[in-house]
């Protein structure tokens, strides 16, 4: 049975619940519902398991913190024994509008941190990752700030609305594979 996992980046804690740096998080959740699983608390993460037509679903969301995600990545990677291609990391873009999200094979951290940790742990940026716009409506020096705030109510129901498809690439990118996943849901706006 093939394996793969799938790693929402966040960070823990009230706070942070719901905010734009979470939506890994808020994209983990949504997929975990789908499949009626639940998190528990594991080593360095909150685990969730699924089976998907024949396919083993990790679900993880980090536990260490934005900045050091790699380490929980690398332990969980290495512990399930999942090669890189069966991995896709949900993180959160400004260089993308909102509610835009692509899937891509592999790529550099763009100044994210939570990716940039995944690179020096993972010792490559050849991983998968679904990356999702959080667009970039903030003065100049307010970035973080921003990717810390809470989404505004307008934007929520923007978000509301992309996240299932999000869920729905996610398992096309298992069951079908990244180029059929990129294929179908690289252009794909909520509602379309």
């Amino acid at each position: 049975m093939s394996k793969f996992l799938i790693i929402g980046l966040g960070n823990i804690g009230d706070e942070y619940e719901h905010t734009r740096h979470n939506i890994g998080f808020d994209i983990a959740d949504s997929l975990a519902d789908k499949l009626n699983v639940y998190f528990s608390s594991d080593k360095l993460a909150f685990l969730a398991e699924a089976k998907y037509k024949g396919r083993m679903l990790y679900i993880i969301k980090p536990t260490t913190y934005m900045n050091l995600s790699g380490k929980a990545v690398l332990y969980w990677k290495n512990n399930l024994n999942i090669p890189f291609q069966n991995i896709l990391v949900l993180v959160d873009e400004i260089a993308f509008p909102l509610g835009q999200f692509k899937i891509h094979p592999k790529g550099n951290d763009g100044g994210h941190n939570g990716l940039k940790s995944i690179q020096e742990c993972l010792q490559t940026n050849e991983y998968p990752r679904l990356r999702f716009g959080i667009g970039k409506d903030y003065p100049k020096g307010k970035q973080v700030e921003y990717v810390l705030g809470k989404w505004k109510d307008e934007e929520w129901k923007i978000i509301q609305k992309t996240i299932p498809v999000c869920v729905d690439a996610i398992l096309c990118f298992a069951f079908e594979g990244i180029q059929n996943a990129m294929n179908k849901y690289n252009n794909k706006k909520a509602g379309t």
